[in-house]
């Protein structure tokens, strides 16, 4: 989508004034990130809120060992990384793109702009802020009390969530351009244990799948899984 239509899908832009609006449409910009690339590393300055017009990324962090985790995927329509601006720190996680992505950016300047001119938008962050806790709490509790099946029909699951991801999360049911790799890459696993993942959900009717394609047949079954 281009930019005017990330901003005609996000929320919060619908929050705010058409002076505001404005401006903020004035000074978005755009980056293309290829495939496998970086959007952001850790540790990097927090220079402005990412939000993804077309592709999808992952926010991952990764040890001394070189273990990785993935922490969640943002696919088009999404917004991350406004804890950092927040708290001016540097970018506690990577966040890499898992296909060729644009990614839109306002600038800290304008951010901050916002916070002290627009309540809407203040109340907006907090209930994003609020659900991406929930979200993170809630995949504490698959990494540590549920199997593989449970991780993959989370990340599917969260790629809908109506708050995080809006372009996605008004559809009931939908079909997600995800390969079996990028599946993995989500849930934190092989690309082998996704897809087996994806036979044992697919058995169950809640998904249906085909090369580089997965048609979600009940979302709330497989928020629940």
């Amino acid at each position: 989508m281009s930019l005017d239509a990330l901003l005609a899908r996000s929320a919060w832009a619908g929050l705010l004034t058409p002076e505001q609006r404005q401006r903020v449409r004035a000074e978005l910009r755009e980056r293309r990130v290829p495939q496998g690339a970086y959007v952001s590393r850790k540790g990097q300055p927090a220079d402005c809120w990412l939000g993804v017009a077309e592709g999808l990324v992952k926010v991952h962090c990764a040890a001394a060992s070189g273990k990785r985790a993935t922490l969640t995927g943002v696919p088009a329509g999404g917004w991350l990384g406004e804890g950092s601006l927040l708290k001016r720190e540097a970018r506690r996680y990577d966040v890499v793109a898992l296909r060729d992505s644009r990614i839109a950016c306002l600038p800290l300047a304008s951010f901050e702009w916002l916070l002290a001119n627009s309540l809407p938008f203040n109340r907006y962050l907090i209930t994003q802020l609020n659900e991406r806790l929930g979200h993170f709490i809630a995949t504490v509790e698959h990494e540590r009390m549920h199997g593989v099946e449970g991780r993959v029909a989370r990340a599917l699951a969260a790629l809908f969530h109506p708050v995080l991801c809006p372009a996605l999360g008004a559809d009931a049911a939908a079909s997600l351009h995800l390969t079996q790799e990028e599946v993995g890459l989500l849930a934190g696993i092989s690309r082998q244990r996704a897809n087996a993942a994806l036979k044992v959900l697919e058995e169950e009717g809640l998904l249906a799948v085909e090369h580089g394609v997965v048609h979600v047949l009940d979302l709330e079954a497989l928020r629940r899984y």
